[in-house]
């Protein structure tokens, strides 16, 4: 099949497995997904949810996780590992929020990436889940899968981001990010894959 097919193939496979893709990472408000979303670095999401179950419950708002202090989020998040650097970016980036921005979260990708901790993919997904601001967040899963599936060339992250952003339109990358996010967890691994028994990759 020419591109064109393959793209909706992709889509149809997609939307035919998961429909409506629920977001992984339990949250109550803004605040809380970004510091979900910042603990899920080299972090499964089951993992974090756990954490966030005990961290959320003292402290929901950037003014509570002051008060908590850094060394007390250190010991709360120490499943999600690299917890010194994760604890010392949630407590930075609360005082931030409460000094520059009236405790709120920015709702831009500059703002947000000035942020301790949050790179661009973790803006992006922020901009995208909470403020339904088109973005087109990029993790490991989906990187691997664009190559797999010859919608880009896997030169990296960035080169994904900016391809599968002109082949997709706009009111379906926030849909798209989580799908392919679940397919590559369910049927595409990074390990032990095996193509002829993938429901994409099998057909292409």
């Amino acid at each position: 099949m020419n591109k064109k097919e393959r793209i909706a193939f992709i889509t149809e496979t997609l939307d035919h497995l998961f429909p409506c893709p629920p977001i992984p990472l339990n949250h109550t408000n803004a605040y809380t997904f970004l510091i979900a979303v910042l603990l899920s670095a080299q972090c499964t999401d089951a993992r974090v949810n756990q954490v966030t179950q005990v961290l959320f419950k003292k402290a929901n708002s950037p003014q509570k996780m002051l008060q908590l202090g850094e060394s007390e989020i250190a010991e709360i998040i120490k499943p999600c590992g690299f917890f010194n650097t994760k604890s010392h970016n949630i407590f930075t980036l609360s005082k931030i929020l409460l000094e520059k921005h009236n405790g709120k979260v920015p709702q831009t990708f500059d703002e947000l990436e000035q942020l301790p901790g949050v790179g661009h993919k973790t803006a992006s997904v922020v901009m995208s889940h909470i403020f339904k601001i088109p973005a087109f967040p990029v993790d490991t899963h989906i990187h691997r899968l664009a190559k797999r599936w010859g919608l880009s060339n896997g030169e990296s992250v960035e080169k994904t981001e900016s391809d599968l952003k002109k082949i997709f339109p706009k009111e379906n990358w926030e849909k798209l990010h989580l799908q392919i996010i679940y397919f590559g967890r369910t049927y595409c691994k990074a390990r032990g894959h095996k193509p002829e028994l993938c429901p994409i990759c099998s057909l292409l």
